[in-house]
């Protein structure tokens, strides 16, 4: 592997908004990209090999190292090509905690509206009907049980939410200024999946023009250069790949009373807990990285951000 211009390969599927928000990333910096397209529910074994648990989508594999949720896959595309930057000098702290905002709550908000029944219809127009049923007991687990937010209370809170992007976007392209930053690839995500998934939904946008013209300017973007590559090829990879990308915090920052070495499990806070299991290499103060092996993979290296994930040390 070239680690000064090692390949990128994004597990993605095409409807999936956070692989959206990362594609158009992708775009952004205009950079070249393996696609492998993974199935939208479980099973998915082939991504199972590479995570040791981990489900969501989409994740980003460089070698041996697996990158998952999109807020550390966007600090590695960072790191990859600085320029043009998702993180502005000036205005750092702000643009983390707008996109973390976008990523829960506008998310959150905007999905809940986007699948009401008629938006939940349109989806899966094409398909057969037990696809939409396996989808939404898929959704069901993953979210364990809580309640999901009732579609009038979810298209209000997202009219509000989408007149508080239009103000701040009024006098400038972009949220934070004349550049795009990380918070407008958070915020753009959810509201492309109405825009271009449910149609028949999509004329919450028309009373925010200044929206509908920033998501004009994010979608001119595209994805970057794209090669097809299969699930089978990035396992393969993986298993060849004898040396990590040389993106790895060496600094130990310790939280838990865990040391290094210890066999760990890691999952998310909220939807999609599955577990991944694994030793610790590595809790900088931004990550969590975990080795493990596969019989196909090989030693994988995953990699997680600290904020919305929950560590633990294995049970004897």
């Amino acid at each position: 592997m070239n680690t000064n211009n090692p390949d990128i390969v994004l597990h993605h599927y095409p409807l999936s908004p956070f692989a959206e928000k990362v594609r158009a990333v992708l775009g952004f910096k205009q950079l070249a990209w393996k696609s492998v397209i993974i199935p939208a529910v479980m099973p998915k074994p082939d991504v199972v090999a590479l995570t040791g648990g981990y489900r969501k989508t989409p994740i980003l594999q460089i070698g041996r190292d697996v990158y998952c949720d999109t807020s550390l896959i966007c600090d590695v595309l960072e790191h990859l090509k600085p320029q043009p930057a998702l993180y502005p000098a000036h205005n750092k702290g702000m643009a983390r905690v707008l996109a973390q905002w976008a990523d829960t709550t506008l998310f959150g908000a905007a999905m809940a509206y986007n699948f009401q029944p008629q938006g939940a219809a349109a989806v899966f127009a094409a398909a057969p009907p037990e696809a939409a049923q396996a989808f939404g007991a898929d959704r069901a687990a993953m979210r364990g049980g809580a309640a999901r937010q009732y579609p009038g209370d979810a298209a209000a809170a997202y009219k509000s939410y989408l007149r508080r992007l239009s103000d701040m976007l009024e006098s400038q392209d972009y949220l934070l200024g004349e550049a795009p930053c990380i918070a407008d690839f958070a915020a753009y995500h959810p509201l492309w999946f109405t825009r271009t998934q449910v149609p028949v939904l999509a004329d919450i946008l028309s009373s925010t023009p200044a929206v509908l013209a920033w998501m004009d300017r994010i979608e001119a973007f595209g994805h970057g250069s794209i090669t097809k590559f299969s699930s089978g090829e990035a396992i393969a990879l993986c298993a060849a790949s004898t040396e990590g990308y040389a993106l790895h915090d060496s600094r130990f920052q310790d939280e838990h009373g865990i040391p290094l070495g210890s066999q760990v499990s890691v999952a998310a806070e909220s939807f999609g807990t599955e577990t991944t299991p694994g030793e610790l290499l590595g809790a900088s103060r931004t990550r969590y990285t975990l080795r493990r092996q596969d019989p196909r993979a090989g030693t994988v290296l995953v990699h997680f951000p600290r904020i919305g994930y929950v560590l633990k040390r294995a049970e004897a």
